[in-house]
């Protein structure tokens, strides 16, 4: 849900600090004042392609904040997680900043990011139903799962894809195995030869670098056993060895000791030297004992390593990685054996199909009932709508097996009676467009996850009592919330009739004034008061008299 919008320094607007809340939200203003600037600026900071021009006069960048509270929005979070974005308060911070030379960065809780991005995850945060606006109703990527939500069918359609993505990889290896089934035979012969070779080596990371420790002692052995003995000598074994020479040093400290007892801390730290020099001489004792010259086994040693180096130059791998070639050879011989045998690729291939057909045959089923039903349903809400005599149709038309099954989802739209039913995207009156996005959206927002959405023009060419109808649906959508009962909807619409505006639980005033020779455009949210005398200004003329300011008010207490 949308929490709050800030702008600075675009178009008209100076500084501007909006906060918003869940239900329903009408912005009002004169013609000109600038309403149309807060759709602008939102659908900037979610991604919209920047134009030129957007900077305050006089200012050298314009920036957009645009903070949302996701923690309901499975959607959004999932996308996060999966951009390393991931944000522990559930808040969400859009920021766009756009500069007077045409440049432009965007940012995501900070992080900097592309356009692409920031496009991408304001998609799962608002929906922007206007003339000019981009809004995903028009896809029919989204139309298509509009209907499978509404029909109950978003499991049934991702097992789908899934079994698709089966179906097509075995039908991939087999056209490929049919075109290069003796590349693959000379192949499979080759790695046979070549992974016993390695399987002889059996050698695993860790045994290379205890091979090669061991080969440097055993190369060097005779030099260990030599520098072992007079380590020895020096040590303990000589007339003048280390440890006669301490020990005379021990005998004069302890006779001094008897004169100064100070003297007795040099004693006890030559003492436990002494003592260390002990071990180190047992431990040489003990290593010669041991010690000997082995030439076979150093032989033995040189002929396995030189085999290796031969078997990893051959391979163009390092030694250490040998291990790891034999697992990705074995791997692929058991694939081209595989592939070898055309009869067990083949019948996988036809159980995959078999498998697809009879779920994306059950998707169609079930495509066809819902397309019934929501067509109904959205019919009806048209005729509400002043769309009298409109229909609302989901054509489906079929197509060979795709990932998304076997027919293309399309909404059909006919404004009036006799009119022929059209792709909802070449609708042509933006107005129109946007009361059928408004009974798509009042009967399908249960099972939708997006929880923001914005009206732009959604009353024009109609009044009266139709204006309150439009008020009331409005309201209801905003009112609503989703099948869990967890994501309450928020609904924000600019309108220009008073039969709406006086339904909102919220509502904003958009104006105009002259700053230091300097057109601003301000919005302020409105009080009780306040609310009378916007919507008496809506209903009267150049002067609002009394009476105006009675059906104003009794129009917001209705």
């Amino acid at each position: 849900m949308l929490q709050s919008l800030s702008i600075r320094d675009f178009v008209i607007v100076n500084q501007l600090d909006l906060e918003f809340e869940s239900g329903f939200t009408v912005l009002t203003g004169e013609t000109g004042a600038g309403k149309s600037i807060l759709i602008d600026a939102l659908s900037l900071a979610l991604g919209a392609r920047a134009e030129g021009g957007v900077t305050r006069a006089g200012c050298d960048k314009a920036e957009i904040s645009a903070i949302f509270s996701i923690a309901n929005n499975i959607e959004a979070i999932q996308w996060l997680l999966e951009a390393e974005m991931e944000n522990e308060a559930k808040e969400l911070i859009l920021r766009r900043v756009m500069f007077a030379d045409g440049r432009s960065r965007a940012y995501i809780n900070g992080a900097t990011v592309t356009v692409a991005q920031l496009k991408e995850l304001g998609e799962l945060l608002v929906d922007i139903y206007s003339q000019n606006a981009h809004h995903s109703l028009l896809k029919l990527s989204t139309q298509r799962n509009v209907l499978d939500n509404f029909g109950g069918l978003t499991g049934l359609a991702m097992q789908v894809a899934a079994q698709f993505k089966v179906w097509h990889g075995l039908n991939q290896q087999r056209l490929e195995v049919e075109k290069n089934a003796s590349a693959y035979a000379d192949e499979l012969a080759d790695l046979r030869d070549n992974t016993r070779e390695l399987a002889q080596i059996s050698l695993s990371p860790a045994e290379w670098e205890e091979l090669q420790q061991e080969h440097l002692r055993l190369s060097n052995s005779a030099g260990l056993i030599t520098g072992g003995e007079e380590c020895r000598e020096l040590l303990s074994e000589g007339e003048l060895s280390a440890m006669r020479l301490l020990t005379q040093v021990q005998h004069k400290l302890q006779n001094l000791c008897e004169y100064d007892a100070s003297m007795a801390e040099a004693t006890e730290t030559l003492d436990s030297a002494i003592i260390q020099l002990e071990e180190t001489s047992r431990f040489l004792n003990r290593y010669l004992q041991r010690a000997e010259l082995d030439p076979a086994g150093l032989a033995k040693l040189d002929s396995r390593i030189q085999n290796i180096h031969n078997t990893a130059r051959k391979n163009r791998v390092k030694p250490e990685e040998l291990a790891d070639l034999l697992l990705k050879s074995q791997a692929r011989m058991a694939e081209l054996e595989l592939f070898a045998n055309d009869g067990e690729l083949a019948k996988q291939e036809v159980q995959a199909l078999a498998a697809y057909m009879q779920m994306a045959k059950q998707l169609s089923d079930g495509r066809q009932s819902a397309a019934a039903k929501l067509g109904a349903q959205i019919s009806t809400e048209m005729q509400r709508l002043s769309l009298s005599g409109g229909k609302f149709e989901v054509a489906l038309t079929e197509q060979a097996p795709t990932i998304n099954g076997l027919e293309q989802v399309e909404f059909l739209v006919a404004g009036h009676a006799g009119v022929v039913a059209r792709p909802l995207a070449k609708v042509a009156s933006g107005g129109e467009l946007s009361r059928i996005s408004l009974a798509i959206r009042v009967v399908t927002a249960q099972k939708e996850s997006i929880p923001t959405m914005i009206f732009d023009e959604v009353d024009v060419g109609i009044g009266g009592g139709v204006a309150e109808v439009v008020g009331q649906l409005l309201k209801q959508l905003g009112e609503q919330q989703d099948d869990k009962n967890t994501t309450q909807r928020q609904v924000l619409v600019i309108t220009h009739l008073p039969q709406v505006a006086a339904l909102g639980s919220h509502h904003l005033r958009v104006s105009k004034s002259l700053v230091n020779a300097q057109t601003l455009s301000t919005i302020a949210v409105l009080d009780d008061e306040a609310r009378i005398e916007e919507i008496a200004r809506m209903l009267g003329g150049i002067e609002i008299t009394e009476t105006t300011r009675q059906h104003a008010k009794e129009m917001l207490t209705h």
